[in-house]
């Protein structure tokens, strides 16, 4: 990816699991070519079942985050429970969709677990027009500089039906392969597991070339 949304660098992939979900990003904070920083996180908490990842610039990475959880306290204040998963990528749709003339130069990933724990994966572009996958045939969703290769890896390794930590590993063999192949994004992964009853948090160790 070339342009402002490849400024920064980066790399964030989602995949769902058996009552569980997970997400991951690369761990470089770039200017172009030139690495600034090795320890960026790119996911973030929104609840305890329900997480989003950042990709693109930077700056509006920040910036929408702050946003979002000004929304997500005016919500949880006038409803008085956490928002569920597809209500908030709606809302994260139509925040990136009212700005379109002066968009925001990111594309998030949201993993969550909905009712009867069931996994919830929404992708956007950064103007808010969703891709939901089909969750029976392709339970994964990328975002970032390398979609070509985490599509490919993603293909060829998920499966339907996988536990926590066969996910974990599936999860972090495709986005190790995947970054390796870019060298704009890579330098390390946090990876998040979402279960019903706890979230699995690991960091892991890439190539620093």
């Amino acid at each position: 990816m070339s342009g402002i949304m490849g400024y920064n660098g980066s790399a964030i992939l989602a995949m769902a699991g058996k009552d569980c979900v997970a997400i991951a990003c690369d761990r470089r904070y770039g200017v172009q070519a030139q690495t600034m920083a090795t320890d960026r996180n790119k996911v973030f908490k929104m609840h305890d079942k329900l997480y989003i990842g950042l990709s693109g610039l930077a700056t509006d990475q920040s910036t929408f985050h702050e946003k979002l959880k000004f929304r997500l306290a005016m919500y949880n204040l006038r409803e008085e429970r956490d928002i569920k998963p597809a209500a908030f990528g709606k809302l994260v749709s139509s925040l990136l969709y009212e700005k379109r003339f002066g968009p925001y130069f990111i594309e998030p990933v949201i993993a969550g677990l909905g009712e009867d724990n069931k996994p919830y994966l929404f992708s956007s572009d950064f103007i808010g027009a969703p891709m939901i996958p089909d969750m029976d045939t392709n339970g994964f969703v990328v975002a970032g500089t390398c979609t070509e290769q985490l599509y490919g890896m993603c293909e060829s390794m998920w499966r339907q039906g996988m536990e926590a930590e066969e996910l974990f590993e599936t999860i972090s063999q495709c986005l190790l392969a995947g970054f390796d192949r870019d060298c704009v994004s890579g330098w390390g992964a946090n990876v998040y597991i979402i279960c019903p009853d706890k979230v699995i948090t690991r960091t892991l160790r890439g190539r620093m070339d």
